[in-house]
C-alpha cells in the first residue's frame, strides 16, 4: 500500500494469502490506529512549475518557547515550505523548500523566512537532483508487532 495507495483489497488479499475481509479489517486497524494517517497522490513539483528545490537550515536567535511557536506557526503558514524539522546540532531548523526560479527562492528566505520571530541565520543549499526519495517505511515483523491488535482472540497482543 505504500508504493500504491490505489491498490485493490480483493488484490491485496490475493498477494498475501488472506481473505478479503482480512484486509479490510486490518486497514481500518491501522487508520485507526495510526499508522496509516492518509492517501495522498505523488506529485511531480516540476510539472507545477517548482522546478527549484532547497535545503534552508535556520538558526535561531532566541529560543523561548513563544518564540519557536510563533517561528513554527510562521513555518506551517509558507506553502513553498513542503517539511520542516526541528533539530539538534548545528540548526535549530532544516526546511524543505519548493519554488519556481532562485529569485523565488532568495525572497523566500530573505523576506519571508527571515521576517519571522526568533530568526538569527540561514544557511541555503539547493537540490541539484534527488537520489533517493522513497515515501515508504521499512515494515518488518518486528515493527508490525508494535501494533496493537485490540486484544482480539487469536491474535497477537
Amino acid at each position: 500500500m505504500q508504493a500504491n495507495a490505489r491498490v485493490k483489497q480483493v488484490e491485496l488479499a490475493r498477494k498475501l494469502g488472506v481473505a478479503q475481509s482480512t484486509v479490510l479489517e486490518r486497514v481500518r486497524r491501522l487508520e485507526e490506529q495510526g499508522v496509516i494517517k492518509g492517501y495522498k497522490a505523488d506529485i511531480d513539483p516540476g510539472k507545477l512549475g517548482l522546478s527549484v528545490q532547497a535545503f534552508v537550515s535556520v538558526t535561531l536567535n532566541r529560543h523561548g518557547a513563544d518564540i519557536i511557536r510563533k517561528f513554527e506557526d510562521g513555518i506551517r503558514a509558507m506553502s513553498f515550505v513542503r517539511t520542516s524539522y526541528h533539530l539538534t546540532g548545528r540548526f535549530d531548523y532544516l526546511l524543505h523548500v519548493a519554488v519556481k526560479d532562485l529569485e523565488q527562492l532568495g525572497a523566500l528566505v530573505k523576506t519571508q523566512i527571515a521576517s519571522l520571530p526568533g530568526f538569527g541565520k540561514s544557511e541555503t543549499f539547493v537540490i541539484f537532483s534527488g537520489i533517493k526519495e522513497d515515501r515508504g517505511w521499512p515494515i518488518d515483523a518486528a515493527a508490525l508487532s508494535t501494533v496493537k491488535d485490540h486484544g482480539k482472540p487469536g491474535r497477537q497482543k
